[in-house]
């Protein structure tokens, strides 16, 4: 690390471009490159979505499920990983986020993807994306949990 912050101080003394813009610069073309990725995975979302026969290649479920949930479930994961992205660039704060999801799991759909997903996010591990799903677990947990009718309180949201 120490080694890639002096070659980024040459290339800035050298260039005549100060440390903190080559790294914003960096984090931008991230972003972007993210934002293309979700693109491109919501418009293949979308084509199987529209067409059953694509739908199928993204049958991986443990058990049945019938072609109309699986198109539910793929806009599950399409609202998920939506709420993903504008997270991950910044859009949105982990706390929203945690309003997010807490709304999306108020509908029973979502609830059964997310349980028919369990096995995808087994090796997620400690990646954002497996740290948010077992924060999704726990919303869960908590909301069956509850004995409120007021969902919108239920879970501890996290801190930053």
């Amino acid at each position: 690390m120490a080694t890639q912050k002096r070659a980024v101080r040459r290339l800035g003394a050298a260039t005549g471009i100060s440390a903190a813009a080559y790294l914003l610069g960096v984090r931008r073309r991230q972003q972007r490159a993210q934002s293309e990725r979700h693109r491109l995975h919501f418009d293949l979302l979308c084509k199987a979505m529209d067409d059953p026969t694509l739908t199928a290649v993204l049958d991986t479920y443990d058990s049945d499920v019938p072609r109309e949930k699986q198109r539910q479930f793929l806009f599950a994961n399409a609202l998920y990983i939506n709420a993903l992205h504008a997270h991950r660039i910044g859009a949105i704060s982990l706390r929203e986020l945690f309003g997010h999801l807490r709304v999306m799991c108020q509908n029973q759909v979502f609830r059964e993807y997310w349980e028919a997903t369990r096995h995808h996010r087994a090796s997620l591990g400690t990646t954002l994306e497996g740290r948010l799903g077992r924060m999704v677990d726990g919303l869960i947990r908590d909301l069956e949990d509850s004995d409120t009718d007021e969902w919108w309180v239920v879970g501890e949201p996290p801190t930053e």
